[in-house]
């Protein structure tokens, strides 16, 4: 179980994933979670420097899809102005909110990355398919308190990995 828990790659922020990288393993879809990975829980705006990393990944090729728990409208919304694709079942980790968004980006499992803050929704949800994943850290200390709850769990989790 702790296995699914691990992500394939760990960084700051999605500004910090190369990209060619991931091309170089195959990777042209990237299934990435909104509040705290593209924009801070809560908020209308998007940061300049993660809007110019989704272009330039645009540029290159990739096909990004936001899967997010929350709501579609909002989701939609952050979707139209990154100019991505939007998956519409939720329900993070469940694996149909992967496999729906992997449909939405005619994508499989060889193809497909997942970028995303959280252990026990993005990470789980991507490694129970096998895709490769790659946890950033939050962009805000500000959370919904699910998600609190949540890091705390993480917390205790990372510790435990520790040699």
């Amino acid at each position: 179980m702790f296995k699914k828990l691990k992500p394939n790659q760990m960084v700051e922020s999605v500004c910090d994933i190369k990209l060619d990288e991931l091309m170089k393993r195959g990777i042209s879809n990237i299934i990435i979670d909104l509040d705290n990975t593209l924009i801070p829980w809560g908020e209308e705006y998007i940061i300049p420097e993660v809007y110019q990393w989704i272009k330039a990944g645009q540029e290159m090729g990739f096909k990004f899809c936001i899967v997010s728990n929350g709501s579609f409208k909002r989701i939609r919304h952050f979707a139209s102005k990154f100019g991505m694709l939007a998956a519409s079942k939720r329900g993070k980790p469940l694996s149909r909110a992967f496999k729906n968004a992997m449909m939405t980006l005619e994508g499989n499992k060889h193809n497909t990355a997942v970028i995303g803050d959280q252990i026990f929704t993005d990470i789980l949800g991507g490694n129970m398919l096998d895709l490769y994943t790659i946890l950033v850290e939050p962009i805000s200390k500000k959370e919904f308190i699910g998600t609190r709850i949540m890091r705390f769990f993480e917390k205790t989790i990372a510790k435990r990995r520790r040699p």
